[in-house]
């Protein structure tokens, strides 16, 4: 048995409370894209996330992803985290207790449905969202992981290359995002009226909480405090600020302006496409990954704005896409000069792996596209997926929460008789005037 590495372990509960923070920011990110009605409902789909998916891990999940079972699932016999001890597994590190891997990965199971959400918000009922969140976590999220990262899972044996994950996560959420936003529908208003973000401070901030995040996301995966996380940081900054100055050339070229939404844009899509290939590329490789994962996402926003598809915050172009670019990009670009333990893409004389890689594509496609199909049709047929025209309008803050992001923004009822918006109105007596306010006060 391995000696436990206190480096290591520290590392990697370090990345896994990075990977944390990613959650959080990305519940700002999509939360400043949206409008201020539905701003608190957006931001409580990643929030939510932290809770259940943490339960669902610990109940089944962890067991299902990671267990030592089949090449298709990793059975039941860690349920409740039964025989997820303190000591080294060696298949997962070697040098960190096992509940430390199994943190470090239930971050990631809480992140990638809640990207997920960027597709359907301002318009699924929030209990539906969270039955359909724990059911995807458990029969897509858990099942791929398995496949791609599990002990004996089929992809891994078959060599599929995904340092952090290209396909367990983005293309898998990226993908369940389109097939649930033709599910439920365009919202209401969806081009009858201006939709436009409400706050790109919010997504600013949401956005560098992501690239802070981001270096434990894939830094972190290599399960060590060695070269492999240097290499993998390394190439995860260089690819997203490669992306955000690429994004805003795009802008400036189309439009002459280069906008803050797309340079937050930018350097997310760099950082989803470097994602599969950061412990297994050289920094200059990361350069191009960056430049070529944002011209395919770039392009595919620009189509899928002319068509009625509403991916409210384009997973599917941001993520999606952008995950099968930096896939196939792993497959063009790995190098074992990069890494000894990792394998040899096509520059380096080895073209099969591009197919290793297409087949990895096509069954993270596959699972999380017929998977979402069945969750959602499910929870549509029992407790009705979509909100009604009325919550729409008025904003899901309230049908669904029964509180604003903003202070008056909707006229919050707090009781019969009593509401906060224009002004206070009490037993329908008429509001007082309003005050005056000034900057001063």
């Amino acid at each position: 048995m391995n000696a436990i590495s206190a480096g290591d372990t520290a590392w990697v509960l370090t990345s896994s409370a990075l990977v944390m923070v990613m959650t959080v920011g990305l519940a700002f990110f999509y939360g400043g894209l949206v409008r201020p009605k539905n701003a608190l409902n957006t931001m409580m789909m990643s929030v939510v996330a932290l809770g259940v998916v943490s339960v669902q891990w610990v109940l089944v999940g962890y067991s299902i992803a990671f267990g030592h079972g089949t090449p298709w699932w990793g059975g039941l016999a860690w349920l409740g985290f039964n025989g997820v001890g303190l000591e080294p597994d060696a298949a997962y590190g070697g040098t960190i207790p096992l509940q430390a891997h199994a943190m470090f990965q239930l971050m990631f199971a809480i992140i990638t449905p809640a990207l997920i959400s960027g597709a359907i918000v301002e318009r699924m009922r929030f209990r539906a969202y969270v039955v359909f969140l724990v059911l995807w976590a458990t029969f897509v999220y858990d099942p791929l992981a398995h496949w791609v990262w599990g002990a004996g899972g089929w992809l891994a044996k078959l060599g599929a290359l995904d340092f952090a994950g290209g396909t367990v996560v983005h293309i898998s959420a990226g993908v369940s995002a389109l097939v649930a936003a033709a599910m439920l529908g365009p919202r209401k208003d969806f081009k009858r009226t201006a939709i436009v973000p409400h706050n790109v401070p919010l997504v600013l901030l949401g956005a560098g909480l992501l690239w802070f995040g981001w270096f434990g996301f894939n830094a972190g995966s290599a399960l060590a405090a060695n070269g492999l996380a240097a290499l993998a940081f390394t190439n995860t900054n260089t690819a997203a600020a490669t992306a955000l100055v690429t994004w805003v050339c795009l802008d400036l070229l189309r439009t002459g302006k280069a906008t803050a939404v797309g340079a937050a844009t930018g350097l997310v899509v760099g950082l989803v496409g470097i994602t599969p290939a950061a412990g297994y590329i050289t920094a200059p490789a990361s350069l191009a990954v960056g430049a070529l994962a944002t011209l395919v996402s770039y392009t595919a926003i620009q189509i899928r704005a002319k068509t009625r598809l509403d991916d409210s915050l384009d997973v599917f172009s941001c993520h999606g896409l952008a995950g099968v670019a930096g896939a196939l990009l792993t497959g063009v670009f790995a190098t074992k000069l990069a890494n000894p333990a990792g394998g040899d893409g096509w520059l380096a004389g080895n073209f099969a792996q591009m197919g290793v890689q297409l087949v990895a594509i096509l069954a993270a496609v596959v699972i999380a596209a017929a998977g979402t199909a069945v969750i959602l049709a499910l929870v549509q047929a029992t407790l009705g997926a979509k909100a009604g025209v009325r919550e729409q309008l008025s904003g899901l803050d309230l049908s669904e929460h029964g509180e604003e992001a903003y202070f008056g923004e909707q006229g919050t009822t707090l009781s019969p008789g009593v509401s906060i918006g224009q002004g206070v109105i009490v037993s329908g007596a008429p509001p007082p005037a309003r005050a005056k306010v000034t900057a001063a006060g």
